[in-house]
């Protein structure tokens, strides 16, 4: 092997490194201010004990911060710790290992003294290492590390009066050698030697890369809406008077009452009328239909432009506007499809598919067809696709568009969209883009490695208590390093067979998961009315907004009462870290396979309060029955086990009993929970608990 390959491994070997993807060529994603885990397989020859630590690294290649790794799997090597980054852009980290003597002396000498075996030796040996402590002399790599020099500092006058007393006791020959050994070893001793620990063969990995991204890309509650229906007005006629973005401004408040964050728009551009889809997807439209606004584009112009019916960009301007008054911002629909009428059709027919018999290949999603909708044909003019989709991008970018949600980017080639999105961050790194796709998972994951900020997932058709629990374990420690995930219980295409019996309890049961168990989550306009009746054969919606105008009486909202929940969930979220961060989060056990349970948790060190947020979840999952369960909670549940652990409550001890006092954050009932704790859910009453930890107590 050469001297080049042979510094693959370091002196102390940390391998088999995660968050690290496909062999580090491209990022894995992180977001400012919610803290993620380092693990990497260390161990070593011999006995010698050693040390690692995750060091994260800045943009600018400095180092930001330091932390200790345990091990996490014994007998397996496996060490683990978490660090923060505290701002966006492209950061690193490595991992740092040595040879840590100290420990090595410890372990030796407390045996052999205990045995009597070589007492006097041991002693001065001891003593010898902490004259190397000292003196601040470590014993180097025997070859270059790949990290700037690592010097340690010489301890201060008062901490080196403690380690020289530690000198003196061990060579003291009228004092037994246990005693001299407990002694050494003292807190005293102990503390100092922690601040100025003594790391032999210090080396350090490569640095892998982080995409350090805003808050929003991992955390928001978003609120999806057809523009047109809101303020659409029915004319005697039978003709309607379509809404516009001046009376979506009008709705903004109710929907920021209920403490969304974002409002997603789907799209706002001129409607082809070849072709134009009827009602519940009619192949031919009626008088009057305003067909699906997927179509994109007409003689008025394409994505770049805004329906006439709406308005102008006078007025789009005004609704990001006052929606950011109300602390919302806009997320648009990127639909990356032309209508028949699209001006690309005549100005770039190379863009589209081209069949036998002279015509353009329109989309389909056996069995559904969309006559409507002509795919882009990405390999014909690649050059000429991308620069007319990035100008797109840029236009809504100029008047406040921070946000695009991408209907279907798996029927697009990623080499596209790798180029895309990087060329998107690098120019407008506080744009993010949502993956809308429902698809194989291989495809779904790689979209979120090449740079999609947050995906769409399965969470829809995860019903049952076991298949909940495995896709919440699976999003937060498989595949958090490539795919934020985002909830939606139901979208304009989505409407679940589970929605559509079970009223409102089935309603508040899926939006009491997504809003707890997602630091994302969305629900589409009429969540509020429980609009459940499915078009038949298919999982969406009858009468499809789609396809139609929909306006809507929210006074008539309030009879069902799931628009005081989305406000009390989105207010809980608001303010829980812990409901707003994606990895850490523990399944608890319960009596019932009707109840799911799980706690999340941010330690003080990673809270913006400087103190702990712990959360406990539990939803009945049966919208017809009463179910009664109880709860099974330990510490472990709650908190990291290893008591090494700077996240370990210090009071924390396995196995002794405690006593939780539990605040709901849905109605403000405080409860008293040790490690039993029991719920009654019902249909009628209340289907869910979302507790704040307000304080925990070991008792004796």
């Amino acid at each position: 092997m050469s001297a080049k390959n042979n510094r693959l491994i370091t002196r102390i070997p940390a391998v088999e490194v995660f968050p690290v993807v496909e062999y580090a060529t491209l990022p894995a994603k992180a977001t400012e201010f919610e803290a993620f885990p380092v693990r990497a397989t260390v161990f070593r020859e011999g006995h010698d004990q050693f040390g690692a630590e995750a060091v994260l690294i800045t943009p600018e290649g400095k180092e930001h911060s330091r932390a200790r790794m345990y091990d996490v799997a014994i007998g397996l090597s496996r060490f683990e710790a978490w660090v923060m980054p505290d701002r966006p852009g492209d950061w690193s980290f490595r991992i740092d290992t040595w040879s840590d003597p100290w420990s090595t002396w410890k372990h030796d000498a407390g045996v052999k003294i205990a045995a009597g075996v070589d007492s006097e030796l041991m002693c001065e040996e001891g003593a010898r290492l902490i004259e190397r402590a000292v003196l601040g002399k470590i014993i180097t790599a025997p070859r270059p590390p790949r990290m700037p020099k690592y010097r340690r500092a010489k301890p201060d006058a008062e901490a080196a009066s403690v380690l020289k007393r530690a000198i003196n006791v061990l060579r003291s020959a009228d004092t037994s050698p246990s005693s001299r050994f407990a002694a050494a070893t003292s807190s005293r001793v102990e503390e100092v030697m922690a601040r100025y620990p003594l790391r032999d063969l210090i080396e350090a990995t490569g640095r892998f890369p982080l995409q350090v991204e805003r808050r929003a890309a991992l955390y928001g509650s978003w609120y999806e809406i057809f523009p047109r229906s809101i303020g659409a007005v029915r004319r005697e006629d039978g003709s309607w008077k379509s809404g516009t973005l001046r009376t979506v401004i009008e709705d903004l408040p109710r929907i920021a009452d209920m403490g969304f964050t974002v409002l997603y728009l789907t799209p706002i551009h001129p409607i082809g009328t070849q072709f134009r889809k009827g009602r519940n997807n009619a192949p031919e439209a009626r008088e009057g239909d305003p067909g699906s606004p997927y179509g994109i584009g007409s003689p008025e112009g394409g994505h770049d432009a805004i329906n006439a019916e709406l308005g102008d960009f006078d007025d789009f301007d005004a609704l990001v506007g006052a929606a950011g008054d109300l602390g919302m911002e806009v997320a648009m629909d990127l639909a990356l499809q032309a209508s028949p009428d699209h001006p690309w059709v005549t100005e770039h027919p190379e863009w589209f598919t081209a069949r036998a018999d002279g015509s353009i290949a329109y989309a389909e999603n056996p069995p559904k067809k969309y006559q409507d909708i002509y795919p882009l044909n990405f390999d014909n003019d690649p050059e000429g696709i991308y620069h007319a989709i990035v100008d797109v991008v840029e236009k809504w970018i100029s008047h406040g568009v921070r946000i695009f949600r991408v209907d279907n980017p798996h029927t697009k080639p990623l080499s596209f969209w790798v180029r895309f999105l990087r060329h998107l961050q690098r120019t407008h790194p506080e744009v993010l883009f949502l993956a809308e796709a429902f698809t194989k998972p291989a495809m779904m994951r790689t979209l979120g490695m090449v740079g999609f900020q947050q995906s769409y997932t399965y969470f829809a058709w995860r019903v049952e208590k076991d298949e909940i629990e495995e896709y919440l374990y699976e999003l937060a420690n498989e595949t958090a390093h490539v795919l934020r995930p985002a909830f939606w219980p139901t979208t304009h295409d989505i409407l679940t067979p589970q929605m559509t019996s079970g009223g409102t309890a089935v309603f508040a049961l899926r939006a009491m998961l997504a809003a707890t168990a997602a630091p994302t989550w969305g629900i589409y306009s009429g969540y509020e009315l429980v609009e459940n009746v499915q078009r038949p054969g298919f999982e969406e919606h009858i009468d499809n907004e789609k396809y139609e105008f929909k306006p809507r009486d929210w006074e008539r909202a309030e009879m069902f009462g799931i628009s005081n929940l989305l406000q009390s969930l989105n207010r809980a979220r608001a303010a829980h870290p812990a409901l707003q961060q994606l990895h850490q989060i523990s399944i608890l056990g319960t009596s019932s396979d009707k109840v799911i349970a799980f706690s999340k948790h941010v330690p003080a060190r990673f809270s913006p309060s400087g103190e702990d947020d712990t959360m406990i979840v539990v939803i009945g999952l049966d919208p017809h029955s009463e179910v009664f369960s109880e709860v099974y909670i330990s510490a472990e549940n709650l908190w990291a086990p290893d008591t090494k652990n700077p996240d370990s409550p210090a009071s924390w001890r396995v196995g002794h009993p405690f006593t939780l006092n539990l605040v709901d954050e849905l109605d403000g009932e405080e409860y008293t929970w040790g490690p039993v704790g029991f719920v009654k859910l019902s249909p009628w009453e209340r289907m869910g608990h979302v507790f704040w930890v307000k304080s925990f107590q070991m008792e004796a």
